[in-house]
């Protein structure tokens, strides 16, 4: 019996192929596009579960689509795992920041995909759907996914998003690097520790810009706590 259903966004129609095959056969569901606007018409077909997107596609490329999927309410729940030779640290990060959940580096081996495809599934599980929280003049509302301070309402990253509100879900609880690796990006994720500090770096980047500069705090040897002092 057929699992999931996988939407394959690979423009080398070798490889879109090659995938199709090799889902298919470990009992997955498939749909497939080589850009956007095909993607885009499955999409209206039926909600996949998983989205392998390859980085490097005409027209609107991987990143753009990416960030487009996570700011529609229909699709910001979909894993996304990106496809690219791309395989520099900074690059890495940039895919992330887009929206991906994971990051495939071509070429890559079929039992690691799978793997990072099974853990991607796990680990895909709706926004929390809880009540807006509130610290100082900052509203969180993760129904809507606004990030609002005072009565202006701003631009933040899923990531960044994510973590602002599991700091002020419990102010002044300090946490661990890998605890935000779990709570954030799940246990079965294949991101390092660095890129818990390069989140952090940018969402005090994003707070400084709203007067608040030291309201993630450092605990050194430990991690990071959100200060209501």
């Amino acid at each position: 019996m057929a699992k999931n259903t996988i939407l394959i966004i690979e423009d080398d129609l070798a490889l879109n192929e090659m995938l199709r095959f090799l889902l298919k056969r470990n009992g997955y569901k498939t749909m497939q596009a080589t850009n956007a606007g095909d993607a885009d018409q499955c999409l209206k077909e039926k909600l996949p579960d998983l989205i392998l997107l390859d980085w490097m596609l005409p027209g609107m490329d991987g990143l753009e689509y990416a960030r487009k999927l996570k700011t529609h309410p229909l699709t910001i729940d979909i894993g996304i795992i990106m496809l690219t030779a791309k395989g520099e640290q900074e690059d890495k990060i940039r895919g992330l920041d887009s929206g991906a959940d994971d990051y495939v580096t071509k070429p890559f081996s079929t039992n690691e995909l799978l793997a990072r495809i099974r853990a991607a599934i796990r680990r895909n599980r709706p926004q929390q759907s809880g009540e807006a929280v509130i610290c100082q003049d900052i509203v969180l509302d993760p129904q809507a996914h606004t990030f609002r301070v005072g009565r202006q309402y701003a631009d933040i990253g899923v990531k960044e998003f994510e973590l602002l509100y599991l700091f002020m879900l419990k102010p002044d609880r300090v946490y661990s690097r890998t605890q935000l690796l779990d709570k954030v990006w799940g246990k079965d994720s294949y991101v390092d520790e660095r890129t818990v500090d390069v989140y952090i770096r940018r969402l005090r980047s994003i707070l400084e810009k709203h007067g608040h500069h030291s309201l993630i705090k450092t605990v050194r040897g430990v991690g990071y706590r959100l200060s209501t002092s």
